[in-house]
């Protein structure tokens, strides 16, 4: 089965075809650049630019694929992220993909943006590699830039939600951190190569958020609010001097809680199997706390095989909605598909029982 996979969910407009697991094309237009002086996302500004890329991105997928019938008609499916995500950036991949499949005569996939980011650890190349095999069940994390969730992953397309934000996630309280001592945006990967240089040490111990808690939620406004404060009391001269080390303090405060409610979670459900996605993950430092976790139970962590799968993209897009119409979840009436901005795992649980 070949899908054409469309995610337009924040500032990334991507487009890829794939069959079954493998990708066989994938192009990705990144806005970061056009939001940069904003800080964060300007919601007008990543509609306007979705709807100028879109066609083109696919037209571009189209390009690496030679097809005599063209690859539009050649697909059997349209798969599209209908949430969550930022509501004037969705509905243009959503359009977009109703359009086409009404266009060639397609059934239509509707794909929550997470369990895409939980499947991107079993995304393949158009070689079919890595050849790495399901052995449920799982406890996938989704640690991203809107969210930060653990999911007992039970088998395809049925989740549960075991623990998730209840305010900041942990990706955007790194961007927060970055932006108040003027690191520019995105902050997590400056703030990545800023901690090693200090050696990913814990220099000031910032708060650990509801470690105590009996569930497996998190927040972040806290930590956020505490190192806002801290900063705001230090001279400019100061601040300047010990980035390294704020940054340092910071990321760690962020990673041991998340690394802390995943140890939770595995004492709670007898699960040592990780899968974890987002584009927090791209973080090697995160990583290696991961995979020592993993060791510490006996147990293995997965996650994306290629760099791009960590970001929003619509190959991990196209790999779940695989298995979402080998269930049979097929978009009843596309003409009804519609945004849903905080669109949870658990609607979607509720659909695929």
């Amino acid at each position: 089965m070949k899908i054409l996979a469309i995610d337009t969910s924040a500032d990334e407009t991507s487009v890829a075809v794939t069959e079954g697991r493998r990708v066989l094309s994938n192009v990705i237009y990144s806005q970061a650049l056009l939001h940069k002086k904003w800080g964060g996302i300007y919601p007008a500004l990543a509609k306007r630019a979705h709807e100028e890329r879109i066609d083109s991105v696919i037209q571009a997928v189209s390009k690496k694929l030679v097809h005599p019938m063209g690859v539009l008609a050649s697909i059997d499916t349209v798969a599209v992220t209908n949430g969550p995500g930022l509501a004037v950036a969705l509905e243009v991949g959503i359009g977009k993909a109703k359009e086409l499949a009404q266009k060639y005569k397609k059934k239509l996939i509707a794909v929550n943006h997470l369990e895409g980011h939980i499947y991107s650890s079993f995304v393949q190349n158009s070689q079919g590699n890595p050849k790495k095999e399901f052995e449920f069940p799982y406890l996938a994390l989704v640690i991203s830039g809107g969210h930060t969730e653990i999911v007992l992953f039970k088998n395809h397309v049925t989740y549960q939600v075991l623990g998730e934000t209840i305010d900041d996630a942990a990706g955007e309280a790194l961007d927060k951190a970055a932006k108040l001592l003027g690191l520019g945006y995105p902050g997590g990967p400056v703030i990545e190569r800023l901690s090693k240089e200090a050696g990913n040490f814990d220099f000031y111990h910032f708060p650990r958020p509801m470690l105590k808690s009996k569930d497996l939620n998190f927040s972040f406004s806290g930590l956020k609010t505490a190192f806002y404060y801290f900063i705001k009391d230090l001279k400019s001269e100061e601040k300047n001097k010990k980035i390294k080390e704020l940054v340092s303090s910071f990321q760690e405060a962020v990673f041991a809680t998340v690394i802390f409610k995943t140890e939770k979670a595995i004492k709670q459900t007898g699960i040592n199997k990780l899968v974890v996605g987002g584009g927090v993950i791209a973080n090697l430092y995160l990583r290696k706390k991961f995979r020592a976790l993993a060791k510490k139970y006996k147990g293995d962590v997965y996650f994306p095989p290629y760099q791009y799968l960590t970001g929003d993209n619509a190959a991990m897009i196209g790999v779940a909605a695989y298995y979402k119409a080998q269930k049979k979840l097929f978009v009843s009436d596309p003409a009804k598909l519609d945004r849903v901005p905080r669109l949870s795992l658990v609607d979607n649980e509720l659909k695929s029982l």
